[in-house]
């Protein structure tokens, strides 16, 4: 068996024990009473965590990316126009989404290491009308966390239906889609959740599912939230064969986010965020978004001089983590490491330590032990 190596990427995230048990259940039918129960239970569990007592739940064999193309083509119209919230490589991917199905979009960029501002939101909203407006939450190319919230309240009065990019936030930062007035949350399993790679995952408000009734078709069959919607609401009846351990396994995550407490997870998210900041500031590393755009899920890491990429991290892996590569015009200037989903506390100085041994072995000067007596001053501290 291949040794086993801490994943601190923008995910898959480390899986805790309780999810890979559940995982490795043996498999029952799709129709069966054990999978329907399971199914529901984690529909209403997804619910609760983005804070939506009204709206439809999701959850669908893919990955975050199918979650973003149903997103968008069940809530735009080809008449209707969307405007796309881009801080990064992700909010690009959305673009290319929409004008793959031959709709229209505008796309209002943020600088680099930057979100995009609501004011300039409000701007454009004022000036154009888009049936959609979409943003990612954190993008995982550069690790800004954008300020959706306010995002959400610039639409309020607008008529376009507001739709957050939750896959490297959800079920680790707060997303409270009733009272943000949210329309959409998308996402998938493998971040946050903690679970292994395999599920695409929205809530759908009643509003927007209100806009996909009025459409009278779109370009997708597989996509098409109503092909979903009656499974959904009776996981006995058949439209595509779902993926039933997967599924098991999503709702012992959801079990696992809830059992902590929504609040108390956000709060430990932040805080192991900050934790390893601290270490990674002490070692002489610094950060690509300005400290107002950072997320408590994601760091993205500028190597400090005297430090190459591929050897940093094929180091660190051989000391036991694994950490990705910068993307795009990105790539061979940073790293990106992820600290979300069911990340213990002694996983956080496991990695610190293999950082320092990694640091030693490719001949960067530091004072020994400085990273972790600064993440340990923050994680230890009452």
């Amino acid at each position: 068996m291949l040794q086993e190596k801490l994943l601190l990427i923008p995910g898959p995230t480390p899986v805790h024990p309780r999810i890979l048990n559940a995982l490795s259940q043996p498999t029952v039918s799709h129709v069966s009473p054990i999978h329907v129960d399971e199914l529901k239970e984690a529909l209403s569990k997804l619910k609760k965590i983005v804070f939506c007592e009204r709206g439809e739940p999701f959850i669908i064999a893919g990955a975050g990316t199918l979650a973003m193309e149903m997103a968008l083509l069940n809530t735009l119209a080809k008449s209707e126009k969307a405007l796309i919230l881009s801080q990064g490589y992700f909010g690009k991917r959305m673009a290319q989404i929409v004008q793959s199905f031959g709709m229209d979009c505008d796309v209002l960029e943020s600088e680099e290491a930057k979100a995009v501002e609501p004011e300039a939101l409000h701007t454009k909203l004022s000036q154009v009308k888009h049936a959609v407006v979409v943003s990612t939450h954190v993008d995982t190319a550069t690790g800004v966390c954008a300020p959706v919230r306010d995002y959400a309240e610039m639409t309020k009065d607008s008529g376009s239906l507001f739709i957050i990019d939750g896959v490297c936030a959800t079920g680790g930062m707060e997303e409270r889609m009733d009272e943000w007035g949210v329309d959409v949350v998308f996402t998938a399993a493998q971040k946050c959740f903690g679970v292994p790679p395999g599920l695409a995952v929205l809530v759908v408000s009643e509003r927007a599912m209100e806009k996909r009734r009025s459409m009278e078709s779109i370009p997708a069959y597989y996509s098409d939230l109503l092909n979903w919607l009656p499974i959904m609401k009776d996981p006995s009846k058949y439209f595509s064969t779902p993926c039933v351990n997967e599924i098991r396994a999503f709702n012992e995550g959801t079990k696992i986010i809830l059992e902590e407490g929504l609040e108390r997870r956000f709060l430990r998210h932040a805080r192991v965020a900050r934790a390893i900041r601290a270490a990674l500031l002490a070692l002489g590393f610094s950060f690509l978004p300005e400290d107002q755009y950072l997320a408590d899920t994601l760091s993205v890491v500028r190597y400090p001089d005297g430090i190459e990429d591929l050897a940093f991290r094929k180091t660190f892996f051989a000391n036991g983590v694994v950490v990705a590569g910068g993307l795009g015009n990105l790539t061979g200037k940073v790293f990106r490491m992820g600290h979300m989903g069911n990340l213990s506390i002694s996983q956080v100085y496991f990695a610190l330590d293999a950082l320092e041994k990694t640091l030693a072995s490719v001949g960067y000067a530091f004072e020994s032990k400085s990273g972790l007596s600064a993440a340990q001053a923050i994680l230890e501290s009452q």
